[in-house]
């Protein structure tokens, strides 16, 4: 399977974590900046957090390590927490936006 292909999947594997506060996909709201994965399969996730202290890190972590292993080819996941640039709505897909009902849309 192509690099591309395989990181397409873990985006899409992403795509089933939900936020528990928002009850939106991580990707939509627009915390995950970055997926590289390597030829052994190590995929490492550079992602943020809606606020730095956010509680329900540890259960968002949890939820990626278990979507993110169930892709084939990934043989173990690193999730690296960034905080730079700063998360703010802008980041959020249109559709987050509408479903959250901000944005001015």
């Amino acid at each position: 399977m192509e690099n591309s292909e395989i990181v397409s999947k873990v985006t899409a594997a992403l795509e089933n974590v939900i936020d528990p506060e928002l009850g939106i996909d991580i990707v939509n709201l627009g915390l995950i900046y970055g997926v590289e994965v390597d030829d052994n399969g190590h995929c490492q996730i550079n992602m943020t957090l809606t606020t730095p202290g956010c509680p329900l890190s540890d259960v968002l972590n949890q939820d990626i390590q278990k979507q993110v292993s169930a892709v084939q080819g990934i043989t173990d996941v690193e999730i690296k927490l960034v905080w730079y640039p700063v998360w703010t709505m802008n980041k959020m897909s249109q559709y987050a936006k509408i479903a959250l009902g901000v944005g001015g849309v």
